[in-house]
């Protein structure tokens, strides 16, 4: 932890970025104890701090800055959403369409819609791109809603795209007859409920 608060305080003195101190200290005590030697749940201990506290911290306040006005107040900045989620279905999603040999038309544009899921990465970058003056703040809100939307309809889609796995069980419906008697409907993968 001296470390890395030591790390941050010298980047931001240079006019770096924090984060880029933080990386740098990662690196130091990686090279110092590069065979977890020195402590044998030191690693174990420093991820749970990371991840079970400065990572959701980060995303916290994160969210805090996220100006959602911005969104609503400029026409092009929903425009700009819209284009942006379109990018990472192209960028990231279309190169899966070399795996549609291996997992055909369906399996592979899961693929594709998983592979186009992201946040952490794009909160990252544009909370340093909006301090550096690199993104402009309208940008930024535009990108990071983007990223959210993958996170949140991509799976879905992908999910239903690869329909249930190997283990799933067929669906047991109940149906009245016209006569009034019940019978037992057992839906198939292939079998739509108006066949049943």
């Amino acid at each position: 932890m001296v470390l890395l608060v030591g790390f941050a305080a010298l980047a931001a003195k240079f006019g770096l970025e924090s984060i880029l101190g933080a990386f740098l200290a990662g690196g130091v005590i990686g090279v110092v104890d590069r065979d977890g030697s020195a402590h044998p749940q030191f690693r174990v201990k420093l991820s749970a701090i990371g991840n079970g506290f400065l990572i959701p911290v980060f995303f916290i306040t994160s969210g805090l800055r996220l100006d959602l006005r911005e969104l609503f107040d400029s026409p092009s900045a929903a425009q700009r959403l819209l284009i942006f989620l379109a990018a990472l279905l192209l960028v990231r999603g279309v190169p899966a369409l070399l795996y549609r040999r291996r997992f055909g038309g369906r399996g592979a544009a899961a693929i594709g819609l998983l592979q186009a899921t992201t946040l952490p990465v794009i909160v990252s970058a544009t909370q340093i791109g909006v301090q550096t003056g690199l993104i402009t703040s309208v940008n930024a809100v535009a990108l990071t809603c983007a990223a959210v939307l993958s996170v949140l309809f991509f799976p879905p889609l992908a999910i239903r795209l690869l329909g249930p796995g190997p283990g799933a069980t067929p669906s047991t419906a109940t149906a009245s007859t016209p006569g009034g008697n019940a019978r037992d409907s057992r839906l198939t993968a292939t079998e739509t409920p108006a066949e049943a």
